[in-house]
């Protein structure tokens, strides 16, 4: 699974030029037709339809699915619905208040919290290394009350340091669609570990460094060149 850009047209221009690479070689992605379509449902109760894009390592041939930073692996709510509800839960909403405020099934929305709370502090750590990576000298992250609140606030502060460092062009990127960026859209998927996150040739040891940011960054920039 790779996560894109939510624009169809930037990721075949992507592909085309041979700018999406592979997260298992150094290989480049080429299209490999779609696979099969699904429905997600939006903010608002607003569905709409989503055949993501296939693709195929020039170089081991393995295939991947493009998924867009708008949704999640296995979830049939986008990223923008989700999110609102674990910010919810961050602020201190229970289940019931925080499926009241997404207009989300109960039960869908305490799987989504239990989910994130039971890999909260992976998270942070994880997404307090990419604040590090972004911005050479981050704000501080103080306690925020909670672990899921702790999480929450690491993947806010690093969607913002990627804003400031690239600022007008991730001007719209929330930090739901990074968390889904740097998880490969694993963030809520079972079986979750740092093996979902480190699967790229530039990270070392576990941690991204600068050429790993570069790479996740440049699958989401819409605009034709790469981040610096």
């Amino acid at each position: 699974m790779v996560t894109v850009d939510g624009d169809a047209c930037v990721v075949e221009r992507r592909l085309a030029a041979g700018r999406l690479r592979c997260p298992g070689c150094p290989g480049r992605l080429a299209g490999w037709g779609h696979a099969r379509p699904r429905v997600i449902r939006g903010e608002h109760g607003i569905g709409w339809r989503l055949r993501p894009r296939r693709s195929r390592c020039a170089g081991c041939g393995v295939t991947h699915v493009l998924l867009p930073v708008s949704c999640l692996l296995r979830r049939a709510d986008g990223v923008a619905v989700i999110w609102a509800a674990l910010a919810g839960k961050a602020a201190g909403l229970g289940h019931r208040p925080a499926a009241r405020l997404v207009g989300r099934p109960e039960s869908a929305v305490r799987d989504w919290l239990a989910r994130f709370a039971s890999r909260a502090e992976l998270i942070r750590g994880v997404f307090t290394v990419w604040l590090c990576a972004l911005d050479a000298d981050p704000p501080p992250l103080p306690p925020a009350g909670s672990a899921v609140a702790d999480a929450v606030a690491a993947i806010t502060a690093a969607a913002a340091a990627a804003g400031r460092r690239w600022a007008g062009r991730l001007a719209g990127l929330s930090p739901g669609e990074l968390a889904s960026s740097v998880s490969a859209g694993a963030l809520l998927a079972p079986g979750f570990t740092t093996e979902w996150i480190n699967t790229s040739p530039f990270w070392a040891g576990g941690l991204p460094g600068r050429e790993g940011v570069r790479s996740k960054i440049n699958s989401l920039l819409p605009c034709s060149g790469d981040c610096r």
